[in-house]
Order: C-alpha cells, then sequence, then structure tokens
C-alpha cells in the first residue's frame, strides 16, 4: 500500500525536476546567447570606431596634401569620393549579414586603396613630405590602419566563438527557436598578404 502511495510522488519529484533543470538550463543558454552577442555587438563597435577615426584624419590629410600639390587634384578626388561612400555604407550590429559586410569591406578597401595611392604620389613633393602635419597625419593613418587590423581580427575572433556556440548541440536548437544566426566574419582583402605601406619615410 505505501509503495502505490510514494510511486506517484516520486514521478510527481522526477517530472518536477526535470522541468526545473530544463528552464535553468534554458535560463543558461540564453542568457550565454545574449552576452556572446552582445561581445559580438562591442567589438564590432570598435571596428567602426577605427574606421572612423580614418575617416575623421582624411580632411585633415587632404587639405594638408592640397596647399604643397596642385597637380594631384584627381588623386585627391578619388579620396574625397571614396571617404564619403565610406561613410555612407554603415551597417548596425544587428544588421550584419555576409552581404552588408562584403558591401561594407569593399568601401573601406576603395578608401583604402584611394589613400595608398595618395600616399605613394606625395613621394614626389619633398616639400611636404618634410612637413610636421604631413608627417603626424601619416603617423596617425598608419596607427589607425594597424587599429583597423586588430579590431577586424577581435571581432572575427569574437564572431567565431559566438558562431560556435549557437551551432553547439543542443544550444543550436534554442539558438533556432529564438532567431539567434551566425554572424559573418571579415575576409582578408585582396592583397592583404603584402602589408600596405603607410609612411614613406
Amino acid at each position: 500500500m505505501e509503495k502505490n502511495r510514494t510511486a506517484p510522488l516520486i514521478t510527481m519529484a522526477v517530472v518536477i525536476s526535470i522541468i526545473i533543470l530544463t528552464v535553468v538550463w534554458m535560463k543558461n543558454s540564453y542568457n550565454g546567447m545574449v552576452g556572446l552577442d552582445e561581445m559580438v555587438k562591442t567589438s564590432w563597435s570598435q571596428v567602426e570606431n577605427q574606421y572612423q577615426r580614418r575617416a575623421d584624419l582624411i580632411p585633415n590629410l587632404v587639405n594638408t596634401v592640397k596647399g604643397y600639390a596642385q597637380h594631384e587634384k584627381d588623386t585627391l578626388e578619388a579620396v574625397i569620393q571614396a571617404r564619403s561612400k565610406a561613410t555612407q555604407t554603415t551597417i548596425s550590429a544587428a544588421g550584419l549579414t555576409p552581404e552588408s559586410l562584403k558591401a561594407f569591406q569593399a568601401a573601406q578597401g576603395e578608401l583604402g586603396g584611394a589613400l595608398s595611392r595618395l600616399m605613394v604620389s606625395m613621394e614626389r613633393y619633398p616639400d611636404l613630405k618634410a612637413n610636421e602635419s604631413f608627417r603626424d597625419l601619416q603617423a596617425q593613418l598608419e596607427g589607425t590602419e594597424n587599429r583597423i587590423s586588430v579590431e577586424r581580427k577581435r571581432f572575427n575572433e569574437t564572431a567565431q566563438q559566438f558562431n560556435t556556440h549557437i551551432r553547439t548541440f543542443p544550444t543550436s536548437i534554442m539558438a533556432g527557436l529564438l532567431g539567434f544566426a551566425s554572424r559573418p566574419y571579415f575576409e582578408a582583402d585582396k592583397g592583404a598578404e603584402k602589408a600596405p605601406q603607410v609612411n614613406f619615410q
């Protein structure tokens, strides 16, 4: 008789335990995905900050160069147009898709290429190369390019951590149900195996 009374209690305790464990797992899984998602967003903000820093340096660089290199009008205009396009191509952290990141990277790559062409053309102007403002801007630009590279690497590492987490079973089930999608990665730029030369002193 006593066994018949305890059997339903044991069954109920097992069911309640399973429910509690499931709820705890779901909470921890969700919180883990949210935490990693926030890390991706923060990492993306740092990438954007460095690209913005580069964009902010360009007007000063162009103005400094204008005074010395009147014959480089086309090169300067190419830099200004590329900067305009790059600053208009923005992505929110929530809107990161492979396509949007590719468009962003292309616009930034175009600006980087225009800057490289400008810096190469400045070799013909020794007075400009000797100008303290130009050298300072050149050094800041070089430092910013390095920071961009570091932040892109960090973003890729953070995105990889997030993507691995949401693709791992059984978290992948929760991620699919709650709409957590993989984040894209920065790809190496064409010719990235050759580091760009910004400082020509």
